[in-house]
């Protein structure tokens, strides 16, 4: 029958045709889009003092997207929240108070490098699988060379990474990570030190500003109410702005360790 079998193949070779079509220009549409989210620039929310209060953890919990959750050792939940996070695929991080904060697990500069580093291995047990740290306060703790070096020592062993909240214009955390090549980021803008809808209003602006200026932004904010708000309204309106909205892993990949304009030069931090 080879007019049925020329029919077969009159059939289906216009089919193939059409599905390698299909197929190539599949994998063209998915190769723009890649490299256009690759162009966008970055965003990275971390929000801090977690832990304290069940309500406000659990709409950070809920956030649409890949926010950092920096939890306080000495709260009530810090674990059963951290264990949470990690089960909803967010970025668990130690939110480890220095001076002048106080408590159980916070680095104080009287305090000799035994006791610091124990308290270090406190505070990681209380918030199982953070893998980074940032300072709570610590703007008596992060000018500080030796602790900090001490710190960065500590953080390299165990393969963790260390934002700096910037609480001290002086500090010297991010330089020392720096130095020793830890995976490290510097915060940026901090939303909600005026905790009022308008204040963080215009800080959210700011940022987004700011990462288009300089190609991305570390953004830290706080469980306030009028926080919470304006992240579960602005959020979702990132892509449409285009804005990339990242992890934190993403970013120290994405800025290499190099300080951004505003906390050193030519990549290195002052």
């Amino acid at each position: 029958m080879p007019w049925a079998l020329a029919l077969l193949v009159g059939v289906l070779v216009p089919l193939s045709a059409i599905g390698g079509a299909t197929i190539g220009d599949s994998k063209t549409a998915a190769a723009d889009h890649l490299a256009t989210v690759s162009r966008m620039p970055k965003l990275v929310l971390v929000i801090d003092d977690l832990g304290q209060n069940a309500a406000r953890d659990a709409r950070v919990l809920a956030l649409p997207g890949p926010v950092a959750m920096a939890i306080l050792p000495d709260t009530r939940n810090a674990t059963d929240l951290a264990e949470r996070a990690k089960a909803a695929g967010k970025t668990v991080m130690l939110h480890l108070p220095m001076a002048p904060a106080g408590g159980p697990y916070a680095w104080q500069p009287q305090l000799p490098s035994a006791e610091l580093d124990r308290r270090l291995t406190s505070a990681l047990a209380k918030v199982p699988h953070a893998s980074g740290v940032n300072n709570h306060m610590g703007s008596q703790m992060t000018d500080r060379q030796q602790p900090m070096a001490s710190l960065m020592q500590q953080l390299q062993q165990r393969h963790l990474f260390f934002l700096d909240s910037r609480t001290n214009a002086a500090t010297v955390a991010a330089a020392t990570a720096q130095r020793i090549g830890l995976a490290s980021l510097s915060r940026d803008i901090f939303l909600d030190d005026d905790p009022s809808p308008e204040a963080v209003a215009m800080q959210f602006r700011a940022a987004v500003q700011l990462a288009r200026k300089q190609g991305s932004v570390v953004m830290i904010g706080h469980p306030h109410p009028a926080t919470l708000a304006l992240l579960e309204r602005e959020l979702p309106k990132l892509a449409a702005q285009g804005i990339d909205w990242v992890d934190i892993g993403q970013m120290i990949a994405t800025r290499g360790n190099r300080a951004m304009a505003a906390h050193g030069a030519n990549g290195l931090y002052r």
